[in-house]
């Protein structure tokens, strides 16, 4: 059974709290939990986020500056999202962080799709928006 056929077969659930959000995910009758916590500042802007997995090989709450998280709604045949990043995540990162997201995401949308050349036009497109911005940082901050 290919990825797409078991994530078809999740069930994800959000619980929501004070400090963050739990996502449970069960896969073949055997449950992961992740957990994403935000902590927000009076402006209701990200301070900081942490995460962490129950089948994650590290053993304590990891530190992350930005995560992105789309859900797909069969029913209502939709995306949900939640983007966030912390305030202190600087520009450069989040060029890296969006550019690996998007060759990611070509590589999971060529496992789906069976569409290896629609997923090299994504990666194409990734590159051309990366080497913009980065050019567009250098001439910016005349580096």
């Amino acid at each position: 059974m290919g990825f797409a056929r078991i994530f078809a077969l999740t069930s994800p659930q959000k619980q929501a709290s004070s400090s963050g959000f739990t996502l449970s995910i069960a896969i073949k009758m055997k449950q992961s939990t992740i957990q994403i916590k935000v902590s927000l500042n009076d402006q209701k802007i990200p301070e900081e986020i942490h995460w962490n997995a129950s089948d994650s090989s590290a053993d304590n709450t990891r530190k992350a500056k930005a995560f992105l998280l789309s859900l797909w709604d069969g029913q209502e045949k939709n995306a949900l999202r939640i983007d966030l990043w912390t305030k202190d995540m600087m520009v450069d990162e989040m060029e890296d962080f969006f550019y690996q997201t998007l060759i990611t995401m070509a590589d999971t949308y060529q496992r789906a799709t069976g569409y290896k050349d629609l997923s090299e036009e994504i990666k194409s497109f990734a590159s051309n928006l990366y080497n913009k911005s980065r050019a567009r940082q250098m001439k910016e901050n005349k580096l």
